[in-house]
C-alpha cells in the first residue's frame, strides 16, 4: 500500500523474516537483502494488518528513508495549506469532524429519526456509536481473522496444511492451529502464530470433540 505507514512492520524474504519494527529501519534492512539479490522476493507487512507495504529500493538507503520520510502522514499534513476560517463553516460542520455524506433510506426510516431529538444527524450518530460499541468484541475478532489471513495467503499459500490451519482459525481451534502450522518455516510459523494469538484471544473456544 503506497504512502502506508504502519507502527510497526515486519519484512521477509522469502520464507526468512528481516527485520521487525518502524518502517524506515525495517526499509533500510530489506533494501540490503534486495541489492545483494534483485530477484529475491521481499515483502513487508503491516505488523496490525498484515497489509503488504510498498517501499521504492532504487537509489541509496537514505533514498529509499527520503522517499518514506516524505510520503509519512506527518509530512503530507504539514505540506497542505492552512485553512481559512471560512473553510471550517458550511455543511456538515468540519470544524467539529462532522463530513457531511448521502444517506439512502425509506421514507419511514426518514419520518422517525426526524421525531428524534435533535433530529436526524444527531439519532444517527447515535445510532452508529451504539453499533460500535455493541460490536466492539466482533469489530477485533474479524480484523485479527483478516489480518492472519492475509499473511498467510500471502506467505503459507503453498505449505502443507494451509486450508486446515485456515479451517482451524475461523473456528477458534488454537490447539489444531498449532498442529498445522508446526511443520511451515520457522520465522513464518512464528509470525503466523503470533497473529492467530490475537484471534484466539478473541473468539471463542472451539467445541470439544466428542
Amino acid at each position: 500500500m503506497a504512502g502506508y505507514h504502519p507502527s510497526t512492520c515486519t519484512a521477509f524474504a522469502r520464507a526468512k523474516r528481516i527485520a521487525s519494527g518502524d518502517l524506515r529501519k525495517v526499509a533500510v534492512k530489506a533494501k540490503s537483502v534486495w541489492d545483494r539479490d534483485k530477484w529475491a522476493q521481499v515483502l513487508i507487512f503491516d505488523d496490525a494488518s498484515s497489509h503488504l507495504i510498498e517501499v521504492d529500493f532504487r537509489g541509496t538507503a537514505n533514498d529509499v528513508v527520503r522517499r518514506i520520510t516524505e510520503h509519512s502522514p506527518a509530512a503530507m499534513r504539514a505540506s497542505e495549506p492552512p485553512k481559512l476560517e471560512s473553510d471550517t463553516r458550511g455543511p456538515g460542520r468540519p470544524k467539529l469532524g462532522v463530513v457531511a455524506r448521502e444517506v439512502t433510506l425509506l421514507p419511514r426510516h426518514w419520518e422517525w429519526l426526524a421525531s428524534q431529538p435533535g433530529g436526524a444527524s444527531v439519532a444517527l450518530r447515535k445510532l452508529v456509536e451504539q453499533a460500535r460499541t455493541a460490536n466492539r468484541g466482533k469489530d477485533i475478532l474479524r480484523r485479527a481473522q483478516e489480518a492472519a489471513y492475509r499473511f498467510l495467503s500471502a506467505m503459507a499459500g503453498n505449505e502443507t496444511g494451509f486450508e486446515e490451519a485456515i479451517r482451524a482459525l475461523f473456528a477458534g481451534n488454537q490447539e489444531r492451529f498449532g498442529e498445522c502450522v508446526q511443520a511451515w518455516p520457522k520465522d513464518v510459523r512464528n509470525h503466523a502464530n503470533k497473529l492467530a494469538a490475537v484471534v484466539f484471544a478473541q473468539a471463542d473456544p472451539a467445541p470439544a470433540a466428542q
